[in-house]
Parts: C-alpha cells; structure tokens; sequence
C-alpha cells in the first residue's frame, strides 16, 4: 500500500456541548464503529478510531467498498448494522470474535454498511490540509456513484434543519449532531469538532461497585432498574468522578458491602452459565481483554439519579453521569416505565433525505 496519506491515522474528534452551535456544517453522529477506510487499488484496510485493525470483522464491507468507492482513498466514517430500520450497536459488539467462521456468518445474516462523511485522500493528493467544506465537495464528487450498503453522510449548513434532525431522528437510533468549522483542516486525534448529544435522566438502583484501577477507591458504580416482573435488572455504570469524589464514595458505600453475593438480585453473576449466555458486568469481554471486571456487592438500597442519552436495548448505550442521590425515592420505584422512549423513525428516512451533497 503506497497512499498520500498512510495508516494508521486517528479520527479528528469532537467535544460536547450543550446545544449546536451556529455557522457549522452539521451531520448526524452515528452510533457505529468509527473507521477509517484506506484503499490502494485492490488493498484495503480499516482502522478503528484506536487505530487497531477492524477489516477481518466486516468482510462484507471491505467487498461492498472495492466496487463502489475510487481506487485510492482515504475515507473516514462509520460502520454500521441496522436491524427494522434502526442502528443496531449490540450486533456491531457481537462481530468483535476470534472465529473467522462466526464473523462470516455474521456478515450474511447481519450486513453492515459503511457511512463516510470526510475524504482524507484522494489518487495521489493529501486533502487533510484542505478546508472542511473543500472536503466535503471532494467527497460527494468521488462517492456520487456508490450505492447501498455505502452511503455519503446527509450534511447541511442549515442551523434549523440541524436542530429538527436532532429531534427527528433519535428513534432511528443517531446519536445527536456533530457540527463541524467549515474553515478546519482535518487534525488527526484532536478533539476540534462539537458533538451534541441526547441527556436523559433517570432514577436507580445502586447495587454494586467496582474499585478504581489504583486502589480501595470507587471506579464506578453499577445501576440497576427493575423490570415488569419485579427483578432487578443491571443497566449500566456511573463513572468519571474526581479521585477525592472516588475516596468519599467509598465511604459512603462501605454500610452497604456485602460479604458475599448470597442473596444479591445479581447473584447468578458468578455461575458460569450466566456468563456465557448474557452480556454482564464481571464477565469476559472482547473488547477490555484482560481488564478487571470484578465487583463489590451492594444491598440495593440507595437510589441515584444519573444522566444519560439514549437506550441501546434495555441499558444505558453510554456510561451514565451522577447527577445527585435521591433520598426520597425508593428502590423499588426504580423502573423501566420512567424512561422516555423516542418516537421510532426509519433509518432509511434519514438516509434518503436529500441532503446528501449540501
């Protein structure tokens, strides 16, 4: 592979902020594998926003690619799966497997399609010091003949249209809006764009912790809800505290340590079964390898309030934020029933909008 623009490169990156801001070329954030795509005639590789290899996981994308976009490129954007016309992010999770036969098939019963909105390269030029609106142009040139399962993302400069996708299009699974300096060269790594995103809250349930990888301090503290049939189901984590936070939470936390799990609603954790049939916290994972995933039972006796964006099935699809304790409630009105469901749009609304070139 001989490109203008070599792997591995990291994403640019975007910082939250509370609203969209104005005079910005406005995309949806997807809620995908952020890739990006390096082709050299009939090589192609796909990096992840850390850099490490993703092409052996997504097999059909690398074919969809080879027909359907320049010869040599370098495009950054976002591998996805929808399943009834809504982002799926828990079948992207299940593609990460050691076993090529299991991602082959995978690959057939759950396709996944590649979202591109930035052109990094293109034949023998480097476009990366080139203005985000002279990328874009490049982009929607180079990409006018792709079809599905390869899509150029909507992109508009219109403030109104940007807020009314960030409504809209939640129920289809999109994560906010990302807002882009029509002036800004790409800067690989740097947190330079504006991401908004969805902020929910909800009350919960804390039954459990996990310390902190530099001592007897809280690292995060694991939530639950309780669901139609009265069990407490976990649905997430809240983390990022200061280290002072970290020591006081412990404290806090240390009358309702158990001895053992015995009793605790999320017992079955430590049998082997539950593990490889669900998706739990202390479980083997993928993606943190070798990762300390043990944790601390609680009695689920306290509730919190947290903030959070969206769902992806019954969980918090992000790490939830402390927002205050909430002494006047009780566990047991910690359900599923509080949290706001977005009105469902089709994916493919979104997608054939029109504002694919502008």
């Amino acid at each position: 592979m001989d490109l203008p623009v070599m792997p591995p490169v990291q994403p640019m990156l975007a910082k939250p902020a509370k609203a969209i801001p104005p005079g910005m070329q406005y995309e949806a954030k997807w809620d995908g594998f952020r890739a990006v795509v390096f082709r050299d005639g009939d090589e192609i590789e796909l990096g992840s926003r850390s850099t490490k290899p993703l092409t052996r996981y997504f097999p059909e994308v690398v074919e969809a690619l080879r027909g359907r976009i320049p010869r040599r490129c370098v495009l950054d954007g976002e591998i996805v799966i929808a399943r009834e016309g809504r982002l799926d992010f828990d079948a992207l999770l299940e593609r990460i497997h050691p076993a090529d036969s299991r991602v082959r098939h995978l690959a057939e019963v759950t396709p996944a399609s590649f979202v591109a909105f930035d052109l990094l390269a293109l034949d023998d030029r480097s476009l990366m010091a080139e203005p985000q609106t002279a990328r874009r142009d490049a982009l929607t040139a180079a990409l006018r003949d792709a079809d599905a399962p390869v899509f150029t993302a909507p992109a508009t400069a219109d403030l109104a249209l940007a807020e009314d996708w960030f409504e809209r299009f939640e129920g289809a699974g999109l994560d906010g809006v990302v807002a882009k300096p029509p002036h800004l060269p790409y800067r690989p790594g740097e947190r330079v764009l504006v991401k908004v995103k969805h902020e929910r809250t909800a009350d919960c349930v804390v039954a459990g912790l996990r310390q902190h990888k530099s001592g007897p301090v809280v690292g995060s503290l694991l939530l639950g809800l309780y669901d139609d049939a009265g069990r407490l189901q976990h649905v997430g984590v809240c983390a990022s505290f200061p280290m002072r936070r970290r020591a006081q939470l412990m404290e806090e936390m240390a009358p309702l340590l158990m001895d053992s799990v015995a009793g605790h609603p999320w017992q079955e954790w430590t049998s082997e079964e539950a593990q490889g049939a669900s998706r739990l916290p202390g479980g083997p994972s993928r993606w943190t390898g070798k990762k300390d995933l043990s944790w601390l039972p609680l009695r689920p006796e306290r509730v919190l309030e947290v903030a959070y964006d969206h769902m992806q099935g019954d969980r918090f699809r992000h790490t939830a934020q402390f927002r205050r304790w909430r002494p006047d409630r009780e566990p047991e009105q910690c359900t599923y029933a509080q949290l706001e469901e977005p009105v469902r749009y089709d994916l493919a609304d979104f997608l054939s909008t029109g504002q694919a070139g502008g």
